[in-house]
């Protein structure tokens, strides 16, 4: 055993299977790695989701884009996200946990100051807005790195517990935002430093209420606010963390080997802006992009490319461990637990993304129809429910569920879990998708708003349960070599819930038609119903209920 362990230098030794070594020496290490990776998570998440909140704001300060645009913020925020999970999930084996926890944590410093610069300024232009959103990606990158480096620290028996505390309580990073963000906006958190305030048009809230139309705003410090956590963060996981010789060979705690640990990952993680950057370009409209492609071609564009210039532009070492780690696509296990990753966090990430605008554009509005009988969605509600005091809720839920899920998992076997929950979003979909039916053609939506939340926070409920099991049952079926790439790889793809989301509701609510989103994501469900028991649950599965 290296004797530098307290400094979160690397450790040579490292057997969690073996109880004796685990109770003796492992046991404090790896929650000691996990407890530090928990607030790491947290503000990744932060970062990642803050444009769900911010973009609701923007409408209730006037700033001068549509609300397809807004909704395009948010879902460009998601895609990067996902998009940067894909390296992130080979970062653990190359880097090291240490230096990748403790440089992506550090890393989000950027996107949070430059978000919080671009909100003091109304008048920019869209794009500047955009590519702060998509900076903030960053955050969301994190959960696959983070997530590959924790299910190496803890003995199989443990996983399903293990990586549904860091996920779970990581996750509480969406409501931490949704509560912190419209908080920190009321008051002149940095002084003169933070410039000035901007006047409510609309009426805006926050988890305690109402706040009225006229009083002043800091939406900068929606960005500002993260540098109090981030910086001490950052250097407790520098010093707090540790990286495993037998997960990342060559990677030591000397002054070069920790620099080469940091060009890998920035390396890695500027490639990943590269084909979301052109994939967003061919997909979103003008002024900003050619709008020539539609979201399901630029997503598989984006994921194909990003796989394709990680193992082209792969350098020395690099290019053995990613060749290694790609082999992973070869199991066909990957593939359906990846569409069942999306059933759960892709739902829970997607929701969290669009819900706050979606509340305020469906129930922020009296529906009522003109003259012609033409339906008119521009009517101002003067009894709306604010989404800022609101929206945090099912984020809560799904989040505080999530270890309770790994947990039953260990204990019952993940795929029956895993079963039992998309039955339930199935239905829970569906009801969501009728009771948005009746509020967006009524002029009195808020009748039907605790309905709407209520069904809501079933589908948050749900998806946390189910992203624990879902856990459990990649440790169970992967080596200690692979569970990583393949909690990395899913997490990755299930993360462009993120963009969809935002995008389909925002394009069924344009169209007059929201529960349209709703039915598709409930036929997704059913689909994967089916193939969670043919793969996991029928008698003849290879694997069952793992």
């Amino acid at each position: 055993m290296n004797n530098s362990t307290k400094t979160g230098a690397t450790l040579d030794d490292w057997r969690p299977e073996d109880d004796s070594f685990w109770e003796q020496t492992g046991k404090k290490i790896a929650y000691r790695n996990l407890w530090l990776s928990v607030p790491a998570l947290l503000c990744g998440f932060a970062i990642w989701g803050m444009w769900g909140i911010i973009t609701v704001q923007m409408l209730n300060l006037g700033f001068p884009f549509s609300q397809a645009e807004l909704f395009s913020l948010t879902a460009i925020a998601g895609l990067a996200g996902a998009t940067m999970r894909i390296p992130a999930s080979f970062l653990i084996r190359l880097s090291g946990g240490r230096n990748t926890i403790f440089l992506t944590t550090a890393m989000l410093l950027a996107p949070a100051i430059g978000t919080g610069i671009v909100l003091q300024h109304k008048d920019w232009p869209l794009w500047a807005f955009q590519l702060m959103a998509l900076w903030s990606g960053v955050g969301g990158g994190n959960f696959a790195s983070s997530m590959s480096n924790i299910s190496t620290f803890f003995p199989k028996r443990l996983q399903g517990t293990a990586l549904g505390l860091n996920a779970g309580l990581g996750n509480f990073g969406v409501t931490t935002m949704q509560i912190v963000i419209p908080l920190v906006m009321t008051m002149p958190l940095l002084g003169a430093l933070g410039g000035e305030s901007m006047t409510l048009v609309k009426d805006s809230g926050w988890i305690f209420g109402k706040i009225a139309a006229g009083t002043p705003t800091w939406i900068q410090n929606a960005g500002f606010a993260w540098l109090l956590s981030l910086v001490p963060l950052s250097i407790l996981c520098w010093f707090g963390m540790n990286n495993l010789r037998t997960v990342s060979p060559g990677v030591d705690s000397s002054l070069g080997s920790t620099l080469a640990a940091f060009v890998k990952i920035v390396w890695l993680y500027t490639l990943s802006f590269v084909p979301a950057g052109i994939g967003l370009y061919l997909y979103l409209p003008a002024p900003t992009g050619l709008g020539l492609l539609n979201m399901w071609l630029a997503m598989p564009l984006i994921i194909v490319s990003t796989l394709m210039v990680m193992k082209l532009t792969a350098f020395g070492t690099m290019k053995d461990n990613i060749a290694k780690q790609f082999a992973i696509f070869g199991n066909k296990h990957t593939w359906s637990l990846t569409a069942l990753y999306i059933v759960t966090f892709g739902s829970f990430i997607g929701f969290s993304m669009a819900l706050p605008l979606a509340i305020t554009v469906i129930f922020g509005i009296s529906h009522v129809p003109d003259a012609a009988g033409v339906m008119q969605h521009t009517l101002k509600n003067p009894n709306a429910p604010s989404a800022l005091t609101y929206a945090w809720m099912g984020p809560f839920i799904g989040a505080a569920v999530r270890p309770i899920g790994g947990w039953i998992s260990d204990k019952v076997g993940g795929s029956i879990v895993t079963q039992v929950i998309s039955a339930v979003m199935v239905v829970a979909s569906v009801a969501v998708g009728y009771v948005m039916m009746q509020a967006y053609g009524s002029a009195t939506p808020e009748t039907w708003f605790p309905m709407f939340l209520g069904l809501f926070l079933v589908l948050f409920f749900a998806s946390g349960i189910g992203n624990g099991s879902t856990f459990r049952t990649i440790g169970v079926i992967f080596d200690r070599q692979q569970a990583g790439p393949v909690l990395g790889w899913t997490s990755a793809i299930a993360a462009y819930g993120a963009f969809v989301a935002p995008v389909v509701i925002g394009a069924q609510i344009k169209a007059g038609t929201p529960q349209i989103a709703m039915y598709g994501f409930a036929a997704f469900y059913a689909v994967c119903l089916v193939l969670n028991w043919w793969f996991y649950l029928r008698a003849g599965a290879e694997i069952k209920n793992p």
